[in-house]
């Protein structure tokens, strides 16, 4: 069964059940989103992803929302732009947007954000990383509360509940239980905290450490897929290699092993490769 509705003047049609933003991605529309991602549920956390709908008093989240047949979708109105701008600038005044990737830069440029705009004065996330194993770091000035994270250890994936979201308001922010350092609380160390986050704020601690003294470049990394050697479950792994050494390990969001999930073993459990040289891991 199949929907039909209209966006920015053209005709649409999707399966039924899809979103706006899937409708929206289906008909070449580029609509900015953090906090979504394809294998949890929206959050409707970052509000970069608003739509005009017509008959709607409000801007809808195109993630969340389900297009429905005859709906009249208008992503590029004036009151929509000036939405998804004004939200690129408060996140950017509070926390540092620099790991994002290239999609967030185009967007501030496209939508002519200043991220300069609430001046010094701003209130900011700023912070030590929290760096307490040789695994990966919690940088949480980069940490824009999308909840991917909390998902992903939570009900979505892992059901590890390891975090979750601690105080009220501007002081709301990611803890483990009490507020224990990780390696005291229930994290597994599986990483899929990693994989989902859209900032930075979780990363690996090889990646991190190379972004921080600026080797990282992804221009001269190659990703190549294989079969994780742990077990019989079959999880594909992106290797990231950069200058002949590993540097990152993924896996595809597409894989219906994995859902881009991995276990401590295959994200983390690859340096046995290097056994015989000399390393600090």
């Amino acid at each position: 069964m199949s929907v039909t509705a209209i966006i920015d003047g053209n005709e649409v049609t999707v399966p039924d059940g899809s979103s706006i933003l899937d409708a929206c991605r289906q008909a070449g529309v580029d609509i900015p989103t953090l906090c979504y991602g394809p294998t949890i549920t929206p959050a409707n956390a970052c509000r970069v992803c608003m739509v005009e709908v017509e008959g709607s008093r409000t801007l809808v989240p195109s993630c969340s929302r389900s297009i429905e047949e005859g709906m009249v979708v208008n992503t590029g109105s004036e009151r929509a732009r000036h939405s998804r701008k004004l939200v690129m600038e408060l996140l950017a005044s509070a926390a540092e947007l620099d790991r994002t990737g290239p999609g967030l830069d185009g967007w501030l440029s496209d939508y002519e954000a200043d991220v300069d705009r609430f001046g010094p004065e701003a209130e900011t996330l700023a912070q030590p990383a929290k760096v307490q194993d040789e695994l990966y770091v919690r940088d949480y000035e980069r940490c824009i509360l999308c909840y991917k994270c909390v998902d992903a250890c939570g009900p979505e994936h892992q059901n590890t509940f390891a975090i979750t979201v601690a105080g009220r308001g501007f002081d709301a922010h990611i803890s483990t239980e009490f507020d224990v350092a990780l390696p005291d609380s229930a994290c597994v160390y599986c990483g899929n905290c990693i994989a989902v986050c859209p900032t930075g704020a979780l990363e690996g601690k090889i990646a991190w450490d190379m972004k921080e003294e600026g080797s990282w470049d992804e221009e001269r990394q190659t990703v190549t897929r294989t079969v994780c050697s742990y077990c019989g479950v079959g999880c594909n792994l992106d290797m990231h290699t950069q200058d002949g050494r590993i540097v990152d390990v993924t896996s595809p969001l597409d894989h219906d092993v994995t859902l881009g999930n991995l276990c401590i073993k295959g994200r983390f459990g690859w340096m046995y490769v290097y056994s015989g040289e000399e390393t600090d891991v």
